[in-house]
């Protein structure tokens, strides 16, 4: 009987700045179909399969998750639609839900979307979130490198048709697409979607400077002042994101700044990559490895090496857009968005 068991309750994650950790982003793969060059190499080399964990075990490890007071569970790529069997996984960790979980979601480019909106739903799956940088088509296809728009509406209209609740993700780009944000603010507004901007962060190395596509969001949000009246909301996600209700057309929208405003003081969350590394920050690569732990079967193994990542979580992070390296060395797609 491990140490976690014997006191006849199993403790929650709770970090050394009393921090309560209720919220995992679970990366199910590192490969996406797409290859957005703020985000990946234009030749990444993804991990072999036999790294990766199986299904199986993803699911147990979403189990002793919820066992440690985690609520919600979001998972992430790379793209994890193109995991193959991925609606198992959800459907079964959906089976938690009102068992000590509130919530599985998802994050998805919708490249994927279309054929499967209605079984997420099904599954439990109430709200996703969709990575869309931009609405023109030709330039949608610049910054992914390969992305069909098309597609991706198509995705994103049958989410709204199954009833899930779409946020779209922006990464505001400089001299990219910052000229389409207003744009897209509208739109969503018109489509009843959230909407959230992300400055670019520096994780892994990608063609290119960082520096040149780095568009600091205070910039944005005066400038959508001048045409739209932002209200701070009250809306509360535990993330890093600050909500605005947007008066004229209804809707909201979140900024979130790790450049420009660091945001970590009420972090809530720890993020698993598909090979069951445990990382506490995505700016730090402060990390414990989990995967051999789940398969020797040793539980208690597996709540030491939470009980670690607690331990050693940093307070923030360490982004820092002008240093001559990125705050980490992986991808974004390696962590999990």
């Amino acid at each position: 009987m491990d140490g976690h068991s014997m006191s006849g309750t199993i403790p929650g994650l709770v970090d050394g700045f009393g921090r309560r950790i209720t919220y995992v982003r679970l990366s199910v793969t590192d490969r996406c179909d797409l290859r957005c060059r703020y985000c990946m190499s234009e030749r990444m080399q993804f991990l072999p399969k036999s790294e990766l964990m199986t299904l199986e075990e993803l699911a147990e490890l979403a189990a002793i998750l919820v066992d440690r007071g985690v609520r919600r569970i979001r998972l992430t790529g790379g793209e994890p639609l193109v995991r193959r069997n991925i609606l198992w996984l959800v459907e079964t960790i959906g089976h938690r839900l009102g068992d000590g979980l509130d919530e599985i979601t998802m994050t998805t480019n919708a490249t994927q979307l279309a054929p499967i909106a209605q079984r997420l739903r099904e599954c439990g799956v109430r709200r996703i979130n969709i990575s869309l940088d931009s609405l023109n088509e030709d330039r949608f296809r610049a910054i992914t490198r390969r992305g069909d728009l098309r597609q991706v509406l198509g995705g994103i209209a049958a989410a709204r048709r199954a009833g899930l609740a779409v946020k779209i993700n922006m990464v505001a780009l400089k001299d990219i697409n910052e000229d389409e944000i207003e744009a897209m603010v509208a739109w969503c507004g018109e489509q009843g979607f959230g909407l959230t901007l992300i400055e670019t962060m520096p994780l892994g190395d990608v063609e290119g400077d960082r520096t040149d596509q780095y568009l600091p969001l205070d910039a944005v949000k005066r400038r959508l002042q001048e045409r739209y009246s932002l209200i701070p909301s009250l809306h509360r996600t535990g993330g890093p994101a600050r909500y605005f209700d947007v008066v004229e057309t209804g809707g909201r929208i979140g900024f979130i700044t790790p450049m420009t405003n660091n945001f970590c003081d009420g972090c809530n969350r720890i993020r698993i990559t598909a090979t069951g590394t445990i990382y506490g920050c995505l700016g730090h690569d402060q990390r414990v490895e989990l995967r051999d732990a789940m398969r020797s079967g040793a539980r208690d193994a597996v709540h030491r090496a939470l009980d670690a990542v607690m331990a050693a979580k940093p307070r923030r992070h360490d982004f820092r857009i002008d240093a001559a390296r990125p705050a980490v060395a992986r991808h974004m797609s390696v962590t999990g968005g």
